[in-house]
């Protein structure tokens, strides 16, 4: 029997998390256990709401303490590398990454070869910096050069450091207001040794595939590499291939062309889905940097969402704000928010409100956008709420009596 769009979209919301409501109230284990769950959780440093990793934390968590994130870091659970960018990943998948860490030359801008040869002494200065004086972040060391900061234009210290981070020398201990603090490799993940632990490509390669499948709950083959960013799979790696292997499982979705793939640990979402009993409740606001919209040609395939972060974009050239936020309700993306976080003055201002084409107003969609604007507010702890713009005038007035 094949599955309708509806149901292979519950089927990928359920795998992230998002299917319904949390239950309970969160604690630590349930930030770990959430990014488990995705496999990878993207870092970005924009702040005029909470910034991404917390924020696709709160989607599915609720309310939480932002700091659980940072204590993970700091005690091992976690580790910072290059996924799909950078990223928190569990600990548990550090020798995945220890090849490219070990070969980086093909990680683009990511990793300079030639920076490094012309400023090999500089890195090997950092790096005996770090085992004689211990931890350190880049803003421990003056600027020299005579240059402006920015990210586009890094002192040599910063640089260092990254290419030290980058090639595996060294790893973030844990964050100093949400700053990179650097230790020895060794230090950070005492446990890891490479002559014991290194598994082949290949090996590694095909667990992040299975990985990716099984985190998207039912996709193309199309969507699978994008998920940790990795080049294009070899034909020993691939859905087809996996599936022939008995390590990955086929259904049809309708309207689909191609076959779509899930894991076996999904089956049960599977036969939930089959027999009608898996629904969509949920109702939040997602990050740009969340997985469910930041392949923008899944996004559009799949929720028929098309999305364009544009915080990038020169702001006359902006359609919809500058940090938009996809709204999640039952199952489907029906619209996005530009909202901003007044911190000072606890204000969480509405920018702007932009429902889909086709979305409706109703009272049940007002009152759950209301609730969920009014629990992302008090988490940011921001509880006033003030609607700016929106396109739907009788969803404004709805809003604002809420509020």
């Amino acid at each position: 029997m094949p599955l309708s769009l509806t149901a292979a979209r519950n089927i990928h919301l359920a795998a992230q998390g998002l299917l319904t409501a949390p239950k309970r109230r969160a604690d630590k284990d349930a930030v770990l256990a959430a990014i488990r769950n995705m496999g990878v959780l993207q870092i970005d440093t924009i702040s005029v709401v909470a910034r991404s990793p917390y924020l696709v934390l709160w989607s599915r968590l609720g309310d939480y303490q932002a700091e659980w994130l940072e204590q993970h870091l700091e005690e091992g659970r976690l580790f910072e590398y290059w996924s799909h960018e950078a990223c928190f990943l569990p600990i548990e998948s550090f020798g995945r990454y220890r090849h490219q860490m070990l070969n980086p030359e093909a990680m683009g801008w990511k990793f300079n070869q030639t920076w490094l040869q012309e400023n090999a002494n500089q890195v090997k200065k950092i790096l005996k910096h770090i085992k004689e004086f211990g931890a350190c972040r880049s803003a421990d060391f003056e600027r020299t050069d005579g240059k402006a900061g920015g990210w586009w234009e890094w002192k040599p210290e910063k640089r260092a450091l990254e290419v030290l981070f980058t090639t595996g020398k060294v790893m973030v201990a844990r964050r100093q207001k949400f700053h990179r603090v650097y230790d020895l490799t060794e230090r950070v993940h005492p446990n890891w040794d490479d002559q014991r632990d290194l598994r082949t490509v290949q090996d590694d390669h095909r667990d992040q595939v299975l990985d990716a499948v099984r985190a998207l709950g039912i996709c193309k083959a199309s969507w699978i590499a994008d998920y940790f960013r990795m080049k294009k799979l070899a034909p020993a790696i691939q859905a087809e291939t996996l599936y022939q292997q008995g390590l990955l499982q086929k259904i049809e979705v309708d309207g689909w062309q191609e076959a779509a793939y899930f894991h076996p640990d999904q089956q049960a979402l599977i036969d939930s889905a089959l027999s009608g009993k898996l629904s969509a409740t949920h109702t939040c606001l997602l990050s740009p940097f969340d997985p469910v919209v930041w392949d923008r040609k899944r996004a559009l395939e799949f929720f028929d969402f098309d999305y364009r972060i544009e915080c990038y974009t020169p702001e006359a050239k902006r359609q919809f704000g500058y940090f938009t936020l996809p709204i999640l309700r039952r199952g489907k993306i029906i619209g996005r928010v530009d909202a901003k976080a007044h911190r000072k003055e606890g204000v969480m201002e509405i920018k702007a409100l932009h429902l889909e084409d086709g979305i409706k107003f109703s009272e049940a969609l007002s009152k759950d956008l209301a609730k969920t604007f009014h629990a992302f507010a008090d988490w940011h702890r921001t509880p006033q709420v003030r609607i700016t713009r929106c396109d739907n005038q009788q969803l404004k007035s709805a809003l604002q009596a809420s509020f």
